[in-house]
């Protein structure tokens, strides 16, 4: 489902990136782990083109979004399909303040997909319902708690019919008891067979619910295999046990 061959990205003098590779398979959840600055988030965005690389290639769904050995990133409109396919779950959220949970899970339906507010209004009902919010759809993002914005946060990406997820850190801003009801929802959706990408520092959900564990350190993918493997390395269970 999505293949980053040799990625490489700096800012300024500073490599965030140096020469990442992974693969994601249909319906696999893989999870990336790995001390601060070790290129996690770098590596999401980079994927949904919210950064652009410096090298690389990255396929989805069979599909180049870029190879910057053969003419760089692929035409605009072929790069908005090819985003389409990935939804993206932020760390903080990135809710419409001023709108309900209803519009903000309707509103890039409606203006992305074109369905009608019918439509739209139908679907995000049933994600509201599958991550336990239904009730709260005429509610603003002020009156809900983080936890409960991030769920949202969710459906409004499963109502876009991404065929992978992409979470970035979805619990870091969440205290643990709100945690909980967040890695509940993904936990489910792995169930399901969905396509994830998920990086995080909840070390318990990545040992339970990954088919696979990235673990990155200063820019490159150190390690990859199941979690029973990964931390069993001597480095992976140092940077657990802080």
């Amino acid at each position: 489902m999505l293949l980053a061959e040799k990625l490489y990205k700096s800012f300024a003098a500073n490599g965030v990136l140096r020469g990442v590779s992974l693969a994601v398979n249909k319906g696999e959840a893989v999870a990336v782990i790995g001390p601060s600055g070790s290129g996690k988030s770098t590596l999401l965005r980079c994927l949904i083109n919210l950064e652009t690389i410096d090298k690389g290639k990255i396929e989805v769904g069979g599909e180049t979004l870029v190879d910057m050995d053969v003419g760089g990133y692929a035409p605009r409109e072929q790069v908005r399909r090819i985003i389409l396919k990935m939804g993206f779950v932020f760390q903080n959220f990135n809710l419409f303040p001023h709108f309900t949970a209803l519009k903000n899970v309707t509103e890039a339906q409606q203006r992305v997909l074109h369905r009608s507010r019918a439509q739209a209004e139908e679907r995000a009902l049933d994600e509201l319902e599958k991550v336990g919010l239904r009730e709260k759809a005429g509610e603003y993002p002020y009156m809900l708690s983080g936890g409960q914005q991030q769920r949202i946060a969710i459906a409004r990406a499963l109502a876009m019919d991404p065929e992978m997820l992409l979470f970035d850190e979805p619990t870091s801003a969440l205290d643990p008891l709100l945690t909980q009801d967040v890695l509940k929802v993904i936990r489910r959706l792995a169930e399901e067979d969905r396509t994830m990408l998920v990086v995080t520092h909840e070390m318990d959900f990545a040992r339970e619910v990954a088919d696979r564990v990235v673990f990155m350190s200063d820019g490159v993918a150190a390690a990859q295999g199941s979690p029973a493997d990964i931390f069993a390395l001597p480095e992976v269970r140092a940077f657990s046990a802080r």
